[in-house]
């Protein structure tokens, strides 16, 4: 189906597929009452929980909590080593135990709260960022709402990596010199942040008997202590989540450190940047809350990252600002299948043969985040040519997974 014959859309999906439900799903958004202009359809759209996953919602006055999504802050960090791939050894498999017993990865986490007030983790000199974090969580008044909570886990969780679809990945660029990616967020604090105010903006449509298509696209208005309090929680835990980025980016640069007994150096750093967040933003002269779920922005200079998967190849991108986009692009290849049918499709065999070549987990516990299970990252980078050019061309060569 042609997306932009949808009243109140615009789409670069021209090439990729993009499947019923999450048709579905964008026709919902767009009628929303509160949405202040088109919404913008990224290629690697794919069906969410309320609102499609490669998405840009403009909303006036108002924030839909499930379009942000429960990852709140997830993003990508990105920088180029001073390594090349001539110094690297034949077997990864070292290193990337190194990394593994650095970053926790999946449900583990560290021991003790993590004090990042001084010389921060991993004894590598970081800026106080940690001190602020401490300071504004203990005044966020969502934290009130939310009841039974384990508050030492959020900073034992500081520079841990999480599962799913995050990751923690070696590539080499198109001259062979070394990069360091990751993928992660704001986990669980970010999470329960996220399910609170779904919870909230739910209860507040029942009250107020707004009629919607799904209850996963009831809003907060602006203006209203639940809103006041999201937007609190929601803009510290992207804070966070950036931060819990940074320091798994210097634990990955130490165990480099570590196995090659030099620094490492770090050429150029790309960026870091969010891909499940909200803010405030001035587009066809309004201001107005911008929501981007599974979008980077790609304002006319702009770095981002769009990753592939596994097995594919991942772009270090420079935005054009295109302001049909609300100056956004995609944030991935973005899902063909679910991680159940994915399971039920393909093997342990499968696995190792879409991602030979890379030093990685290949068993059933991640054939869900096999390669297949994306969308051709090409197509989705050529359906959005008009939005990103590309400054580096990434092939991983290591992947750690939760």
């Amino acid at each position: 189906m042609n997306l932009n014959a949808i009243e109140n859309v615009r789409a670069w999906t021209n090439g990729v597929e993009v499947e019923h439900e999450a048709v579905a799903q964008i026709k919902n958004i767009a009628a929303l009452p509160i949405v202040a202009g088109p919404v913008a359809v990224m290629p690697d759209v794919h069906l969410g929980k309320g609102a499609t996953v490669g998405s840009v919602i403009p909303t006036r006055n108002a924030i839909i909590p499930a379009a942000v999504g429960v990852d709140i802050g997830c993003g990508m960090c990105a920088v180029r080593t001073s390594l090349t791939a001539n110094d690297l050894p034949d077997s990864l498999g070292e290193i990337r135990a190194a990394v593994e017993n650095l970053v926790p990865v999946g449900f583990a986490m560290h021991a003790s709260p993590v004090d990042t007030h001084h010389e921060g983790l991993f004894g590598i000199a970081l800026e106080r960022k940690g001190d602020e974090l401490y300071d504004r969580y203990e005044r966020l008044r969502i934290l009130d709402r939310i009841g039974k909570f384990d508050h030492k886990r959020v900073w034992q969780q500081l520079g841990t990596l999480g599962g799913g679809n995050h990751f923690i990945e070696l590539c080499l660029d198109e001259a062979d010199a070394v990069w360091i990616m990751l993928h992660s967020g704001s986990r669980n604090i970010g999470n329960t942040i996220g399910q609170t105010a779904i919870g909230l903006a739910r209860e507040e449509a029942q009250r107020l008997e707004r009629h919607l298509p799904d209850r996963d696209l009831a809003w907060l208005d602006e203006g209203t202590l639940f809103f006041d309090e999201y937007v609190e929680g929601l803009r510290w835990a992207q804070d966070y989540a950036a931060h819990n980025r940074n320091l798994m980016l210097h634990a990955v640069r130490k165990a480099l450190r570590d196995e090659f007994e030099q620094d490492i150096g770090t050429a150029e750093h790309a960026v870091n940047c969010h891909h499940n967040y909200s803010s405030i933003e001035e587009h066809f002269g309004e201001q107005v809350w911008i929501t981007r779920k599974g979008a980077v922005a790609a304002r006319a200079g702009q770095l981002g990252i769009i990753p592939g998967s596994m097995g594919a190849r991942s772009f270090i991108v420079r935005g054009k600002g295109n302001a049909e986009s609300y100056c956004s692009c995609s944030h991935g290849a973005g899902r063909r299948l679910s991680r159940t049918a994915a399971k039920r499709a393909f093997s342990v065999d499968d696995l190792r043969a879409q991602t030979e070549g890379v030093e990685c987990r290949k068993d059933r516990g991640v054939i869900d985040e096999i390669p297949a299970a994306y969308k051709d990252i090409d197509a989705v980078m050529a359906a959005q040519a008009d939005l990103v050019e590309v400054v580096h061309t990434l092939k991983q060569v290591l992947c750690v997974k939760g």
